[in-house]
């Protein structure tokens, strides 16, 4: 079983990254909501902990949305749809199993 790896994010990459202040993300250091690891006196914050902060908190979800990364999900969906997954392949599968 390969191993996880783990994400840490610095307090101003997490602010950034999620549309808050760092003064936000490290409230919720102090209230350990969110898990972290001390780094040559510097947070490191795991990724997946603040994903999970994020979305208990309804005006951290909204801020991230709207100046965080959330901004930029409609900008991933695939417009080329040559390298798109086919509906169909998924159903031949399912047939086959």
């Amino acid at each position: 079983m390969p191993s996880e790896t783990i994400i840490r994010l610095s307090v101003s990459e997490a602010a950034k990254l999620f549309g808050v202040s760092a003064l936000t993300v490290r409230r919720a250091i102090k209230a350990k909501e969110v898990t972290y690891v001390v780094v040559q006196n510097r947070y490191k914050i795991s990724f997946e902990s603040l994903v999970k902060w994020s979305q208990r908190t309804a005006t951290v979800r909204n801020k991230m949305q709207t100046r965080g990364i959330g901004q930029f999900v409609d900008g991933w969906k695939i417009k080329n749809t040559l390298y798109s997954p086919n509906p169909k392949m998924f159903e031949n599968k399912k047939e086959e199993e």
